[in-house]
C-alpha cells in the first residue's frame, strides 16, 4: 500500500510516498481503507521538529491524523461495526499515518461518517471540530449566554469554533483578516472583526471565553477583556500558558491549553450537529496523494480558509 513517510523533520520537501505492506487489525483494532485524510496545524509543526520531545528521533515518521474511509476489517472482539461501513475518526498522539492508503484504529477515536457527506468532508471534521468542541464545552465550561471571542476564526478550528459556539448558546464575536469576515459572518458569528484595523482585546470586560486558535495572543493580552471570571483557552501549547495556567488555578481570569483527544461520542455528537444542518465542514482545497508536499506547505501558510484535504484514491 501507498503511504506517506519522511526521514528526518524539515520542510515539506522530505516527504515521500512509500510501498509498505498493508497493515492487518489485531484484537480490538479496526482496518480502514483511507478515502480522504485532511491536513492540521499540527501535521506541520511534527514534521519541522517543533515537537521533537513528543515524537523522538526515531524514523521514518509518518503524516495524517484525520481520516475518513471504508472499514476493511474487523479484529477480533469488535462488535458492532461491519466490514464496508462508512467511518472517520482520528489518530491519537503524535505519529500520524493516516495520509495512507490504510490504517488501524481504535474503535473509541471513531464514528459513522455523517450522514450527506463525501469523505473529504468527513476527513475535514475530525481533529479540528473535536478540538473546537472540548475547548469551549469542556474546558472553557461555556454556558448558554456567555460571549466568546474566537480569535483566528476563518481557519479549521476557528471555523467549527464559531459553529460549536453557537450550538452550545454562546454570543460569537470573530476576528479574522479582511477577506475572510464574511465567511465568519456566515458561519454564525454574531460580529466579525479585522484583527488587521483594531483589537477585539481593547475593550474592557467584554468576553466570558476568550479561544486563541490563532496563538498569538496571551492571558496578559486578553485579561482586561475578559470577565471577572473569564477563562483564556488557546490551542498552541506554550511555556508562557503552561506558566499561566499555574498561576490562575484558584484565581480569575484562568488560562488553559487544549488537548485534543479523539472521542467517539465527541465525533457522534458532531455527526449529529452535520445532519442537522447546523455544523458545516468548510474545505479550501482539496489534493490527490502525489501532490502531498504542495498540501503540506499550503497547511503551513497561516491562510487556510478552513481545511485541506488529500484524496487518498
Amino acid at each position: 500500500m501507498k503511504i506517506v513517510e519522511y526521514d528526518a523533520y524539515g520542510p515539506p520537501d522530505v516527504l515521500r510516498i512509500r510501498d509498505v505492506a498493508r497493515p492487518r487489525p489485531g484484537r480490538g483494532a479496526l482496518l480502514v481503507r483511507v478515502r480522504a485524510a485532511a491536513l492540521n496545524p499540527k501535521d506541520v509543526l511534527v514534521r519541522s521538529g517543533r515537537f521533537r520531545l513528543l515524537t523522538g528521533r526515531r524514523f521514518p515518521k509518518r503524516v495524517g491524523f484525520d481520516w475518513a474511509g471504508e472499514i476493511a476489517g474487523v479484529g477480533a472482539g469488535v462488535a458492532g461495526i461491519a466490514e464496508g461501513a462508512s467511518y472517520y475518526g482520528m489518530l491519537d498522539g503524535y505519529q500520524g499515518g493516516a495520509c495512507a492508503e490504510y490504517l488501524v484504529a481504535s474503535p473509541r477515536d471513531c464514528a459513522p461518517m455523517p450522514a450527506g457527506l463525501d469523505f473529504v468532508r468527513a476527513a475535514a471534521i475530525p481533529l479540528a471540530a473535536s478540538t473546537a468542541l472540548q475547548a469551549l464545552r469542556d474546558v472553557a465550561r461555556l454556558v448558554p449566554g456567555a460571549r466568546v471571542l474566537v480569535n483566528g476564526a476563518s481557519g479549521g478550528v476557528g471555523s467549527f469554533a464559531i459553529q460549536v459556539a453557537r450550538i452550545l448558546g454562546a454570543h460569537v464575536t470573530a476576528t479574522a483578516s479582511a477577506p475572510n469576515l464574511d465567511l465568519c459572518r456566515r458561519l454564525g458569528a454574531h460580529e466579525a472583526i479585522d484583527y488587521g484595523a483594531a483589537d477585539a482585546l481593547a475593550a474592557p470586560a467584554r468576553y466570558d471565553v476568550v479561544l486563541d486558535v490563532f496563538g498569538n495572543r496571551s492571558l496578559a493580552a486578553a485579561r482586561r477583556a475578559l470577565g471577572r471570571s473569564g477563562v483564556y483557552v488557546t490551542t498552541v501549547p506554550k511555556l508562557r500558558t503552561f506558566v499561566d495556567t499555574a498561576l490562575t488555578l484558584v484565581r480569575s481570569p484562568r488560562a488553559r491549553t487544549v488537548v485534543v483527544r479523539p472521542r467517539a461520542r465527541d465525533l457522534v455528537w458532531l455527526a449529529e450537529r452535520v445532519a442537522e444542518g447546523r455544523l458545516v465542514p468548510v474545505v479550501e482545497q482539496e489534493y490527490p496523494l502525489e501532490r502531498i508536499a504542495e498540501a503540506e506547505a499550503h497547511a503551513g501558510s497561516k491562510h487556510v480558509r478552513g481545511k485541506i484535504v488529500v484524496r487518498i484514491d
